[in-house]
């Protein structure tokens, strides 16, 4: 399997940054990697999402201050976090999609909490 190591979450001021950070295992290919975030009473919703080929997708929520990139042969997936709102606050989770060839499921990291205070 693949797990995922997730790091970058934290308490910041609204107005602030933080970087996030996934790893995957760089032994199978990954299709697609993104970042999804959950609150308490609310679904995952997909925040941002980047191809195998470099294609990036945005939640309308976060376009212009979130940005999503990926370092293919490492496996590894990034979300660059600007002018947060009080929000944005929620878990994080990272997921990554193996090729759909080898029928194997989507892989989740293990959440990382991302607190905006006022």
């Amino acid at each position: 399997q693949v797990p995922l190591v997730e790091s970058g979450g934290g308490l910041v001021q609204a107005g602030g940054s933080l970087r996030l950070s996934c790893a995957a295992s760089s032994i199978i290919r990954i299709d697609a990697m993104g970042w999804y975030r959950q609150t308490p009473g609310k679904q995952r919703e997909l925040v941002a999402s980047v191809t195998r080929r470099g294609y990036t997708s945005y939640a309308d929520s976060v376009k212009g201050r979130f940005t999503i990139s990926r370092d293919g042969a490492k496996n590894t997936v990034y979300l660059q976090m600007n002018s947060l709102k009080p929000e944005d606050t929620a878990v994080y989770y990272c997921n990554a999609q193996p090729y759909s060839g080898y029928g194997l499921g989507d892989y989740w990291g293990q959440g990382t909490q991302v607190t905006v205070s006022s």
